[in-house]
């Protein structure tokens, strides 16, 4: 496998700001990546339990690259592949990912903001040309520096910017990541985040990765994957992932794997407290 390892400037820039954008990265193979979105939502009835995305809210699927053969191969692309391992290690765990059809705007939020955080990001996939006024990713630079003034004032004043600052969530001081079909971004779970004015159907999928868990954590990694649960699965890996999966691939599914036992009660409980579930 050719590497495309990141520099180390790219690598403190990451650690700086919290967020890299790689425009044109999967360019050459945007078309067959949408494709593959498309065909996942159709056997899923296209969206919201069966019932089609109305546009009216958020309509998710997990895990959803992993139903495909060919979003799940992107995991073995060295584009992919090596950003992951250039910033959690060549053992990095993949964690599955989501399907999206967004609606609107996006508040504010980290997916997870936690000094203790093992170590984890994201990589998003946008599949529809996104300005700064029709729903392009927001980020707040520095914002994922746990137990810093400036990240933990964020983290408390963000949820009501208006009262804290008298500025719109939509005017808080930010990048706006402009992008492109075949751009991605990647950014720590941590960093802020949102979109504003975006269209009914925006697209988007994400994967997502953490370190290789060493023995004294995996209780903290076994109660992160089980959170999981509240989508309404009750294993962290799609089918195809790994039907499809070769020995290099299984060194980033063995942990989670082994790992993800709590998940079945997790859902479990889902099932008895919902009449149905809140995203699907």
């Amino acid at each position: 496998m050719p590497e495309t390892r990141l520099s180390e400037q790219q690598l403190n820039y990451f650690n700086t700001f919290g967020y890299l954008y790689f425009p044109g990265l999967m360019a050459d193979c945007i078309d067959r990546i949408i494709e593959e979105f498309e065909a996942v939502w159709a056997a899923h009835g296209g969206g919201h339990h069966g019932k089609g995305h109305e546009g009216r809210a958020r309509s998710c699927i997990v895990p959803f690259p992993d139903q495909s053969e060919y979003l799940s191969s992107l995991l073995d692309d060295p584009r992919i592949h090596d950003i992951v391992a250039s910033i959690l290690g060549d053992d990095f765990n993949y964690t599955s990912g989501d399907g999206n059809f967004y609606v609107g705007d996006t508040r504010w939020h980290s997916d997870g903001y936690s000094g203790d955080r093992i170590p984890s990001i994201k990589i998003a996939f946008y599949l529809d040309p996104l300005t700064q006024d029709t729903g392009a990713v927001r980020v707040i630079p520095g914002s994922h520096h746990c137990g810093d003034a400036y990240a933990d004032g964020l983290q408390e004043a963000l949820p009501d910017s208006q009262a804290a600052w008298g500025v719109a969530p939509n005017q808080v001081p930010c990048q706006v990541v402009e992008t492109q079909p075949g751009d991605i971004v990647v950014f720590w779970h941590n960093t802020k985040h949102a979109a504003f004015g975006g269209s009914q159907r925006r697209r988007m999928y994400t994967m997502n990765f953490y370190e290789h868990v060493p023995d004294e954590r995996l209780e903290d990694f076994q109660n992160a994957l089980a959170n999981e649960g509240r989508f309404w699965i009750d294993r962290i890996h799609g089918e195809a992932m790994l039907r499809t999966a070769g020995p290099e691939r299984m060194v980033h599914l063995q942990q989670v794997i082994d790992n993800d036992f709590k998940m079945a009660e997790v859902h479990q409980r889902h099932r008895r407290e919902n009449a149905e579930p809140s995203r699907g």
